[in-house]
């Protein structure tokens, strides 16, 4: 495995080596960095074409331009990079450290959204093969996925940001409205649950007047200007996440996996109250080690409770704590949403990564950012949606004809064990690519992204730096991109033999 580690980053290095040659090139013959000062009528016109000039080293030759260039970035291993000067002469390094932040924040959480969402429905699928609700998530995933970024980023701004923002200064819901919502989720509740006839016709008829007597409830409490969650609600949805990940992994009557699960709950209701006064007005640094503790210590108690169950229940019980950590936050982001609307009446923010001197707490100002991410994410999502769902059936179709599988269901075992402990497993070896690639992707890819809603991240850094004849912006854009495509493939193929002991290099 090292060696074939050694081979494949020696690989990639001159990969990396010739692309950035070949685009270093193209940059600086695409135009002429001085144009804007040539027609210039200023008195110090000369002067300032000397300044540009000694910021971007127009009096070398390209070759050596590139070499000082290449020198900078191999300073990097000794932590000095010099990725040089932009043409108003800024460092480039502390340009691209800004940039790197705000794009980072926006392609990782899209990306495991993503991932996530779309493995999930894949898998579904894959089980309902050929149903209305795979012909139905077929459609919506190729057509999300077909969608001009920049128009579906107008259309989320028009009725997700404009529209919602108007929507929140008096939040109601004609009948006529609720009649139709009520309807509409009835009728995908019985396309994802399926069953009989019958059955189906009482999900519709549970699931349609569920929603038509909890929105007029939700109304009448203002849940939308003053939302709620509460321990009692945390607790409930915490028991419930348990349960079903103890029913899928190996059934609820299982104790040696479902009573750590339950463990945690109860630990977590303790430590609900413990900290609460903490996480009023928490840091970053107190949520991250929060999150770290809410899957270590859960992990542990499934681990030693767990038996000949132990990797079950120490995931189990994981998951479980991580989504019990996951509510409580929401239920201070709810504490906190009465507060941030009246610092920010219009919410949904369509232009920039936060708000220009936002004033507020720790929640408020999480909000905020977390209102400006919300549009682009979404659409990042929404797009590589489709090649994660769309993968997962056809690998989950694939394993599931394998003789592995038939041996494990002739000898009675559960279809949930075949699927998620079988079947699932080997599935996610070509997914391990897709998210490697999908990754360094969304990052090249976010450039459009970015400019629609103006962030100003690695795209808005990229374009800047074509429009204006600079190299140095653009090369530090693709050092970020090509390195992480480099990487991210590396560690996929890394990843096929963690999932496939059968792999060997």
């Amino acid at each position: 495995m090292l060696k074939f580690i050694l081979k494949r980053l020696g690989a990639s290095i001159g990969i990396l080596f010739a692309a950035s040659l070949l685009l270093y090139v193209l940059v600086i013959n695409s135009g002429d960095p001085l144009w804007d000062l040539r027609e210039s009528i200023a008195d110090n016109r000369d002067y300032l074409m000397q300044q540009r000039s000694d910021y971007m080293n127009l009096d070398m030759p390209w070759y050596q331009r590139y070499w000082t260039w290449l020198v900078g970035v191999g300073g990097c291993f000794a932590l000095k990079c010099d990725l040089g000067t932009n043409i108003q002469g800024i460092e480039v390094s502390g340009i691209l450290a800004s940039a790197a932040t705000s794009t980072l924040r926006l392609v990782v959480l899209a990306t495991v959204l993503a991932a996530v969402i779309g493995i999930a429905i894949g898998v579904l699928t894959a089980i309902r093969q050929y149903s209305g609700l795979d012909y139905g998530v077929t459609f919506l995933t190729f057509l999300f996925f077909s969608l001009p970024v920049f128009w579906a980023a107008v259309m989320l701004k028009e009725y997700m940001a404009i529209g919602y923002n108007d929507w929140m200064k008096e939040p109601s819901f004609s009948t006529t409205q609720i009649i139709i919502v009520a309807l509409l989720f009835g009728f995908l509740m019985q396309v994802f649950l399926a069953g009989t006839m019958r059955r189906r016709i009482i999900t519709f008829a549970v699931s349609a007047a569920f929603v038509g007597v909890v929105i007029p409830y939700l109304l009448w409490l203002n849940f939308f200007r003053y939302p709620q969650l509460g321990p009692a609600a945390i607790v409930v949805l915490s028991l419930a996440v348990a349960l079903s990940a103890t029913a899928m992994s190996v059934g609820v009557r299982n104790k040696q996996v479902l009573y750590p699960a339950l463990i945690t709950v109860g630990l977590g209701l303790g430590i609900y109250y413990a900290t609460f006064s903490l996480m009023s007005e928490p840091n970053t640094w107190i949520l991250i080690i929060g999150g770290i503790l809410a899957v270590l210590i859960p992990g542990a108690i499934g681990h030693f409770m767990g038996g000949r169950h132990r990797r079950i229940a120490a995931s189990v019980s994981a998951v479980t704590g991580l989504v019990f950590a996951g509510l409580t936050v929401v239920d201070h982001i709810f504490r906190a949403w009465p507060g941030f609307l009246s610092l920010k009446p219009r919410p949904i923010g369509t232009i920039g990564s936060e708000t220009p001197n936002f004033g507020g707490d720790f929640w408020e100002i999480f909000l905020d950012r977390g209102a400006q991410l919300l549009l682009p994410t979404i659409l990042l999502a929404v797009i590589s949606l489709a090649s994660y769902s769309r993968y997962t059936r056809a690998s989950m179709l694939e394993v599931g004809q394998q003789d592995y599988i038939r041996t494990a269901r002739s000898k009675g075992l559960s279809e949930r064990t075949v699927i998620f402990r079988h079947a699932f497993r080997n599935a996610l070896i070509p997914i391990a690519t897709i998210a490697a690639f999908d990754f360094a992707g969304l990052i090249g890819g976010a450039v459009i992204t970015e400019s629609v809603f103006g962030w100003k991240g690695m795209g808005d850094m990229f374009i800047t730096g074509l429009k204006g004849i600079d190299p140095a912006p653009v090369m530090a854009f693709f050092l970020i991109t090509g390195t992480a495509a480099v990487l991210f493939n590396m560690l996929a193929d890394i990843f096929y033999a963690l999932l496939d002991p059968r792999i060997r290099v």
